[in-house]
This record gives structure tokens, C-alpha cells and sequence, in this order.
């Protein structure tokens, strides 16, 4: 109705307009459905999946580079009857771990860092989900984009391995072995490279970041074991795989698994192998921890 007042015995110069608004009747999904949705964006977007042609060279590539190399050696392993894998499964997860390094630092910032520079984190907390449930659909998605990038390569390992007719009692064990590993590793460098690249909404500071920590902790490592080794401390030298992710991860395959240890000492005894995995659910537990700390902080 029009404000101005309409003399008495006047026709009326008002008018109610139907714009069309109405209230929503259909079911109401909930934070487990914006939960699922924000994973699944979280997982594809790690690959560039809906987004430019651009943004799919870098993780497409690593996946091509560490997929490919698995592919040839099941191709040789069939072709000159080998009777066994020249890599073995659980070697492979860390033989490329530098391209491994780089999804994390290039993905960890595209993850984090786009909400907090556009300031659009604030609009899904407008709606039925709390901070945790967003952590939570962020770090499973990375995970899973990780567990992908180095499961597929082992995959095909195995794949080979059976096309050349290798026995399977033998190849199933350690492909387990090694898939579980690459859960593990991928539970960590997920948690590692969402926290460093949470710290700063600019992304190329973000995959500095993150380069530098996995590179300066591996470092450190190689550092510490070799003065570990120089002194003839046995027992220390098995317990430098706590400093680096890769190795920590290793140590765990190693001490509770029973693979072969790839990169560093076996944790020593089963007393090093519980510390191993009480290092793995912390650091995970922490960074899981950091991570909400950081958006409470960031958007209270």
C-alpha cells in the first residue's frame, strides 16, 4: 500500500504487487549434505575438474608422471617373464616423493587459501555448518585426492604384476601393505599441507610454505641420521624417522606392517614402533586441531 495518506471519499492510489516471493516447502538436506558436497568439490577441484584448462596441468601431470613409470614396469615385467617386480610396491610410494611434495604445496593453498583471500568462508557458516564439519570435508577431500595420486600408480603395479602372471599369495600382501601406507601418508601430508597453507590467504606464499616445511623436516632428517650414524647410536638412528613425514610413515609400514623399510632405519623393537604410531596420531590429531583453531580465529 502507498504511505501518503488518501482523502476521504477518494479512490484509492495504492496497489499490492505479487513479486513472486514464497516461502520453501522441499526437504531440508542438512550439514551432512553440504558436508558431502564440500568434499567432493574439495577432491575434484584438487585435480582442476571444473575449473580452467589451466588449473588441471599441474596435478593431471604428477598423476601421468608417477601413473606412467607403474605402467612400464608392468609392461617389462610381462614381456621378459621377470619373477618379480623390479620395484617393489611399497618402494614406490616413496620413489617419487617429490612429485608427491609438489601436489601437496601446488593443491594444500587451491584447498585453503581461495576462501580466506575471497572472504567467502563466512558464507558457509551461514548455513547449518559448523567449523569442524568444514575441516572435516577439506582435509578428507585432500586426503583423498593424495591417496589417489599414489594408490593408482600401486594399482597398476599390481595389474602388471598379475598380467605377467606373478603368483598372488606373493603380490597381494604387499600391494595391502602399501595401500595402507598410502592412506597413512596421505592422512599426514594432507594435514601437514592444509595447516601451513591455512596460515596465509596468498596462495604463491602458500606453496612456498609448503615446499619449505616437507623439504627443511626431510633435510633435517637425512642431517640427524647421519650424525646419528657417525656416533654409532643405533637405537637414535632408528627413531630420526619421527622428523620427516615420508619417513614417519615409513617407520609405521615398516614396524606395525612388516614391510621393508624403504627410506630410513626400522623403528626399533616394538617399543620404536608404538612411538612411530602414536607420532602418526598426533601429528594428524594436531593438525586437524590447528586447522579449526585457525578458522575460529580467522572468522570470529
Amino acid at each position: 500500500m502507498s504511505d501518503r495518506a488518501t482523502p476521504a471519499g477518494a479512490p484509492s492510489s495504492g496497489a499490492i504487487h505479487d513479486i513472486g516471493y514464497r516461502h520453501y516447502d522441499g526437504p531440508r538436506l542438512g550439514a551432512a549434505y553440504i558436508r558431502r558436497s564440500l568434499f567432493l568439490d574439495t577432491l575434484r577441484g584438487t585435480y582442476g575438474l571444473g575449473r580452467s584448462a589451466r588449473s588441471k596441468i599441474v596435478p593431471l601431470g604428477l598423476l601421468a608422471l608417477l601413473a606412467l613409470p607403474a605402467l612400464a614396469v608392468g609392461i617389462v615385467t610381462g614381456y621378459f617373464g621377470f619373477g618379480a617386480l623390479p620395484i617393489g610396491y611399497t618402494e614406490y610410494i616413496f620413489g617419487f616423493q617429490v612429485a608427491v611434495t609438489i601436489f601437496v604445496a601446488a593443491q594444500s593453498p587451491a584447498v585453503m587459501s581461495r576462501d580466506l583471500r575471497f572472504r567467502v568462508a563466512a558464507l558457509y557458516f551461514s548455513r547449518p555448518l559448523s567449523r569442524q564439519q568444514y575441516v572435516q570435508a577439506k582435509y578428507a577431500g585432500m586426503a583423498a585426492a593424495l591417496f589417489l595420486l599414489m594408490g593408482l600408480p600401486i594399482t597398476l603395479l599390481l595389474a602388471g604384476a598379475l598380467l605377467a602372471e606373478l603368483p598372488v599369495d606373493e603380490q597381494l600382501p604387499d600391494y595391502l601393505r602399501a595401500m595402507a601406507g598410502a592412506a597413512l601418508a596421505a592422512l599426514v601430508l594432507a594435514g601437514i599441507g592444509l595447516f601451513v597453507a591455512a596460515m596465509t590467504p596468498r596462495r604463491g606464499l602458500g606453496v612456498a610454505a609448503v615446499v619449505g616445511v616437507l623439504l627443511v623436516l626431510s633435510g633435517l632428517q637425512v642431517t640427524v641420521m647421519a650424525m646419528a650414524y657417525e656416533f654409532g647410536n643405533d637405537t637414535f638412528t632408528g627413531y630420526t624417522g619421527l622428523i620427516s613425514p615420508y619417513t614417519l610413515v615409513d617407520g609405521v609400514m615398516s614396524g606395525v606392517l612388516g614391510a621393508d623399510s624403504s627410506i630410513v632405519e626400522e623403528p626399533p623393537g616394538a617399543v620404536g614402533a608404538a612411538v612411530f604410531v602414536v607420532a602418526v596420531v598426533a601429528l594428524v590429531a594436531a593438525c586437524y586441531a590447528g586447522l579449526v583453531a585457525r578458522y575460529r580465529k580467522a572468522l570470529s
